[in-house]
């Protein structure tokens, strides 16, 4: 069971926790986590106003498929259910720019799958983020290449 979806900031769209309890309460799992992630104030020395979020929609969501298919292979964890979320467009200081919401049969599986997708995701996906600084500047971070 999965759900991915790209929010799109420019359109006012939000991630919102509910969305998520409510999918994964769909499941039958008693092990649940919800890993968000929000824009910090502080990188490498710089004063973080906010994130500007660039994604290859259809790639992404590609990518998060994959990521969802791959874990249950290489952890063993075939009964799971994933909600996935991630923005794209300007988010805001301490607002949110992505969540994954696992539900497993045991907490250990939950903890080790959440882990697990948070990393490929950073390692594989391709979204990029300009960052936002105190004294306007802005500047693009590293980001995962497109290969075809």
């Amino acid at each position: 069971m999965l759900h991915t979806k790209i929010i799109d900031a420019s359109k006012n769209e939000k991630i919102e926790i509910s969305k998520a309890e409510n999918f994964l309460n769909q499941s039958k799992f008693g092990a649940v986590i919800y890993f968000v992630g929000t824009v910090r104030d502080l990188n490498e020395d710089k004063t973080v106003t906010g994130i500007t979020y660039d994604a290859k929609e259809s790639m992404v969501i590609k990518s998060f498929e994959e990521i969802y298919e791959e874990a249950g292979n290489k952890l063993n964890i075939k009964e799971k259910a994933v909600f996935i979320e991630h923005v794209k467009g300007y988010v805001g200081l301490k607002e949110k720019s992505i969540i994954i919401g696992v539900a497993c049969k045991h907490r250990d599986q939950a903890f080790v799958l959440s882990r697990y997708i948070i990393e490929e995701i950073k390692k594989r996906s391709p979204i990029w983020k300009k960052e936002h600084y105190e004294n306007e500047d802005s500047e693009w971070l590293k980001g995962v290449s497109i290969n075809n």
